[in-house]
């Protein structure tokens, strides 16, 4: 489960701050922009077609701080960490856009019409994220919801929608990782959304125009977002976002030559599964990839804390919920890539001075 870091809060600039936050309510934006949805329709799956309006409950954006602007390593689609087991929810600091607490700002994301609702995962019961998820879940059930806490297979099809323990679903809260739904376990869920018989949060269109990596290869493709936001608003998602192309587009032996300029990463998975630093990789594995799978992002090194006389790998995570701002953590490490195995590593509390 997931666990607090040896150093329990770590301050960041108010300026960090605005930049993290400004770029994310632009990027929300961006979302609901027809001439940008326009740009990249033929990338969209069939599932991109249900549920337009609503917010995405929980958003992640994981940022490294730098000398210079806060540069954006990842949007994560249902992004977790705010539940830290026996410390019970992550502590926040008191910031002026917040009139109210933590678990206020959860709630507020869950439609009051959502009074029967099934947070999902594969193999649930399984998954490292299972106390968060059932942490949820006795949240929800403190506001009076009915809630269960399921595998896709325990969720049935009928005629008239979906089906937990013979109660009729009004919504999931999806933690799963397909966020298409193309996998046959998932069938079930596809048929009932494109039918508008349930509501699906996170949705396959949120993913589709901001989560899906070969989006931050499109907004640095000329003309992309030039057709559809003002120049000042195109430099400053670039200021912030790390130069990133598709690894089928690039010649392969400049890309292997400039290989330590680069992080390699699969275009659809998340939290950080399957990225290879360039610097430390082999021929062989350079190889290995699959060109049509593969983004190919500037490297920008994490930030680093200092505590104990050890030093610490950092980022940001701003979780989102539209443009409301839920909440902040950050995240430490050691090692190359983000993983808590080493002692000392975890979340930690965010301040802002």
């Amino acid at each position: 489960m997931n666990t607090l870091a040896a150093l329990e809060e770590v301050s960041i600039s108010q300026a960090d701050f605005d930049s993290m936050l400004e770029f994310s309510r632009c990027m929300i934006a961006l979302k609901k922009n027809p001439k940008y949805i326009a740009s990249i329709q033929e990338n969209l799956p069939d599932t991109a077609d249900a549920m337009h309006h609503e917010a995405s409950i929980l958003m992640g954006f994981d940022f490294h701080l730098t000398d210079g602007k806060p540069q954006l390593i990842e949007i994560n689609n249902n992004a977790g960490g705010l539940y830290i087991g026996d410390a019970g929810w992550m502590p926040q600091d008191d910031i002026s856009i917040w009139s109210d607490d933590l678990k206020t700002r959860i709630l507020s994301m869950f439609p009051a019409s959502w009074q029967t609702i099934a947070i999902m995962d594969d193999d649930v019961t399984h998954q490292y994220m299972y106390p968060e998820m059932q942490a949820y879940a006795a949240l929800l059930r403190q506001d009076d919801r009915q809630v269960f806490v399921v595998s896709p297979e325990d969720i049935s099809l009928c005629d008239d929608g979906l089906y937990v323990e013979h109660q009729r679903l009004d919504a999931i809260y999806n933690r799963h990782t397909d966020f298409y739904l193309n996998t046959p376990e998932l069938l079930h869920i596809r048929k009932a959304l494109m039918a508008h018989q349930i509501k699906l949060n996170p949705y396959p269109r949120s993913y589709a125009l901001l989560g899906h990596k070969e989006r931050m290869a499109d907004w640095w493709r000329e003309g992309v977002l030039e057709s559809c936001i003002d120049d000042e608003q195109v430099k400053q998602i670039r200021a912030l976002v790390p130069k990133i192309s598709l690894m089928r587009e690039a010649d392969m032996d400049e890309l292997w030559q400039s290989r330590k300029q680069w992080v390699f990463k699969p275009s659809a998975r998340h939290g950080g599964k399957g990225v290879v630093l360039g610097k430390s990789m082999s021929r062989k594995r350079f190889y290995a990839f699959d060109p049509n799978d593969t983004v190919v992002q500037q490297f920008v090194p994490a930030s680093v804390v200092r505590h104990e006389d050890v030093d610490y790998k950092f980022d940001v995570r701003l979780y989102m919920h539209g443009e409301n701002l839920i909440a902040m953590a950050g995240r430490l490490w050691r090692g190359q890539v983000t993983n808590f195995r080493e002692e000392g590593s975890g979340w930690t509390k965010i301040c802002v001075c």
